[in-house]
């Protein structure tokens, strides 16, 4: 069986899933065109339609605490677009630092502990 790496979580399932977070909540709460959102985080006005659509990003429902985080990215990037890319980097390393990698790690890799120290977060 392969291995997966935590870097592999982040990059197949992580990155999508927060493009579609921040998708949507800049159409819904900031009134950003599709158009706008693809600018900002460097996209494809496509992509913005299938993260819209859960085509892509679907796999992961973010806790109450993550999507607080999203979102107050989100309201960064409503006041400072041309950072966009810049605050999903940051979102991304925060997020790293939670439990959520290990948490998707385990479910796509079923040879991962319960004690696993691969990213360092050592989250149960």
């Amino acid at each position: 069986m392969v291995k997966i790496m935590p870097q592999e979580i982040e990059v197949w399932y992580l990155v999508p899933a927060l493009r579609r977070e921040l998708a949507k909540t800049l159409i819904k709460q900031y009134r950003f065109s599709q158009k706008d959102v693809a600018n900002v985080l460097d996209l494809t006005p496509a992509a913005v339609s299938q993260y819209l659509s859960s085509k892509r990003g679907k796999d992961i429902n973010f806790l109450k605490c993550e999507k607080e985080k999203i979102n107050n990215v989100a309201k960064k990037i409503s006041t400072n677009p041309e950072n966009g890319t810049k605050y999903l980097y940051n979102l991304c390393v925060l997020l790293r630092k939670s439990n959520i990698i290990c948490r998707l790690h385990r479910k796509h890799d079923k040879t991962v502990s319960k004690k696993c120290d691969i990213c360092g977060c050592y989250s149960n």
